[in-house]
């Protein structure tokens, strides 16, 4: 237990104290993140949170590591974690090409799958398959790697979300580790965990810093690591084993990789490139209902919490029925979300200047639209 605190602190430490030395020279060397037309902040912010979240991750989990004879792993988990940190190192300074990023997460994937022994062997039932053949283990593994990676990049688009989601999964996953006496993958969850918690700090609105793709591909490669080993040991451990493990981590990892996956849909259907940006997010949804990023980051971290609790309620189903339950839940709260959302209004504004009006579409729902019109200005409101 010592061991696992002490992981969490030295790496909250760290970060902590660590990301005010980067925002000081990511001002002092102009390295911020420019708004744009697809950006959803208005000012120039560093984004390197992420090297302070690796700084606190591995140095934790290097002095609390206890090695023995079955943790040869573990190098090549650290290889994978630095491959992560240069690649998302060089896209937030001078910006990689997807290409470029999907074949290094497909070199992590195959390090982590071929020396690390990260493997999804066995489906417990899902659609009626248990034990899989190893090529079908290695593509299957191959997925799940890259999707899991991909969602947390892809939902770290508002201040403090991909943070607060990645601090409960990693956090939940490690719990359950801890419990079962697997002190390793706690070790590597709760050492996430603490450097999470700490760059949250400076990235709740209104940020200070973003955590860029340095940050939220070393969530996700973590995370598809801990859930691929919940995935193959929770069936065999001696406290609570789960039968549908499939099932269950899925619904812990529900809302990043269904958000991922839906808009990857979404885009392939429009015959675009997956990798490919746009504003089809559940966070891009949200924010066009007005919502603020502390209301959108603390509104997806409790559905996430919501579902997780749900999964472990569920168990009796099986998996292929959690799965499908969960998917079908997922798609109908997104379904709500667009057969609610506000239509766009008319409005009528003069412009003073040039005497000109101009029509205005925008998304407040307006009951009645008045014009003033006086001699140096113009006004319109909206009557309850």
């Amino acid at each position: 237990m010592e061991q696992i605190i002490i992981s969490g602190i030295i790496a909250f430490l760290i970060t902590f104290y660590a990301i005010p030395v980067i925002i000081q020279v990511a001002d002092e060397k102009k390295l911020y993140d420019i708004p744009d037309e697809r950006k959803v902040h208005k000012a120039p912010i560093p984004s390197l949170g992420g090297l302070a979240m690796f700084g606190g991750f591995l140095v934790s989990l290097l002095l609390t590591f206890v090695s023995d004879a079955n943790s040869g792993f573990l190098q090549y988990y650290i290889v994978s974690f630095v491959i992560i940190f240069f690649l998302g190192v060089k896209d937030d300074l001078v910006v990689l090409s997807p290409m470029k990023k999907f074949i290094g997460q497909c070199m992590v994937a195959a390090i982590l799958a071929f020396k690390g022994k990260v493997l999804i062997t066995s489906m417990h039932g899902f659609l009626g398959l248990e034990q899989l053949d190893p090529s079908a283990s290695y593509l299957l593994t191959f997925f799940t790697m890259i999707v899991v990676i991909n969602a947390f990049n892809l939902i770290d688009g508002i201040d403090g979300l991909a943070g607060s989601v990645g601090l409960i999964t990693s956090a939940v996953f490690a719990t359950y580790f801890f419990i079962n006496g697997d002190l390793a993958h706690a070790l590597l969850g709760f050492a996430l965990a603490g450097s999470i918690a700490a760059f949250l700090i400076y990235n709740y609105q209104p940020a200070k810093i973003f955590m860029g793709d340095t940050g939220s591909m070393l969530l996700g490669v973590v995370n598809a690591i801990l859930v691929i080993q919940f995935i193959e040991k929770g069936p065999g451990f001696a406290q609570y084993p789960i039968h549908c493990s499939p099932a269950i981590g899925f619904g812990i990892l529900l809302i990043p990789l269904m958000d991922t996956l839906r808009v990857f849909g979404i885009r392939i259907f429009n015959r675009r490139s997956p990798f490919s940006p746009d504003r089809n997010h559940l966070h891009h949804i949200l924010l066009d209902r007005g919502m603020s990023h502390r209301a959108i980051a603390i509104s997806i971290a409790l559905a996430s919490v919501a579902f997780i609790v749900l999964s472990f309620f569920m168990q009796a189903f099986g998996t292929t029925m959690m799965i499908t339950s969960l998917v079908a839940m997922f798609f109908g709260g997104i379904l709500i979300l667009n057969m609610t959302k506000p239509r766009a209004q008319m409005r009528v504004v003069k412009n003073v200047n040039t005497s000109a009006t101009e029509i205005i579409a925008e998304k407040k729902p307006v009951k009645l639209v008045s014009l003033f019109l006086k001699e140096d200005r113009a006004a319109v409101v909206d009557e309850d």
